[in-house]
């Protein structure tokens, strides 16, 4: 079956879980930030349940079945490209596009190399450098220029299988922002965003065995096409405009994470 079109959607049945709240996007300091970053009013998890055993390599099927699926049209919620406000999809899914996310860390160390390359300072400090761009983003620091540059001479203390990991995807999507971002100039609120978000939305287990904890999500970048193009998370690609699908197979939850780039509330 060609990648992602409508055959045997294999039973899959959803509900929506509106009972379940993600206290990493509503306290009162994490919306204060988002609000800084232009990401507030644009940026939502939802979770949803399913019935049947999740396989991975049915990846494609499962979130065909998803968009399908009459729990799921009046519930999942986007941003309309043109009122700018929150919307059910509202039309056909023909196609999808599930791509895989490694999700292996297990610790913020990950970022300590931000630290060993000076791109921030032992006190929390961004270096700042020569403002460029890098469209549409203003590079005033190292760690954008870090995240963004390719040919930035530090850009490789990130490796490409590092660039791909949840942890790293959820970090950038923070530090780059939306479209009135205000940065930061200390690293912290970024890494305690990046850390909290990421813990509420995966699972973990203990394995038996080793004693070791180990994520038991799968984690997929979503994007679904109507007849006349791509229609979720957006029309309009973006690099900050996104859709995360974190699926826990052994309860059976499905947290969807997105972002529509664009001005966040200010008020």
């Amino acid at each position: 079956m060609a990648t992602g079109e409508l055959g045997d959607l294999g039973g899959y049945y959803f509900r929506f879980l509106p009972q379940k709240t993600f206290q990493s996007l509503s306290s009162k300091e994490i919306t204060s930030r988002l609000r800084q970053w232009s990401m507030l009013g644009r940026i939502k998890a939802q979770a949803f349940g399913f019935d049947q055993t999740f396989q991975a390599y049915r990846k494609d099927d499962f979130v065909m079945a998803f968009f399908k699926d009459p729990n799921v049209i009046p519930n999942l919620k986007l941003l309309s490209d043109s009122s700018g406000q929150w919307i059910t999809l509202g039309t056909e899914v023909k196609k999808i596009e599930a791509i895989n996310v490694p999700c292996t860390q297990l610790s913020m160390s990950f970022f300590h190399r931000l630290y060993d390359e000076d791109i921030v300072r032992d006190s929390g400090h961004i270096v700042k450098c020569l403002d460029s761009f890098c469209d549409p983003f203003l590079i005033s620091d190292e760690l954008r220029r870090v995240l963004l540059v390719e040919d930035s001479e530090k850009y490789e203390i990130f490796s490409q299988p590092d660039r791909e990991e949840f942890l790293f995807c959820l970090f950038k999507h923070l530090c780059l922002g939306g479209a009135l971002c205000q940065y930061e100039d200390v690293i912290s609120p970024y890494l305690e965003t990046t850390k909290l978000i990421y813990k509420d939305l995966l699972s973990v287990r203990k394995n038996p065995q080793t004693k070791k904890i180990q994520i038991t999500s799968s984690v997929f970048k979503v994007s679904a096409y109507d007849s006349a193009g791509m229609c979720y998370p957006s029309s309009k690609n973006h690099e900050q405009t996104f859709s995360y699908f974190i699926v826990d197979p052994i309860r059976r939850h499905l947290h969807v994470l997105y972002h529509c780039y664009g001005v966040g509330d200010m008020s």
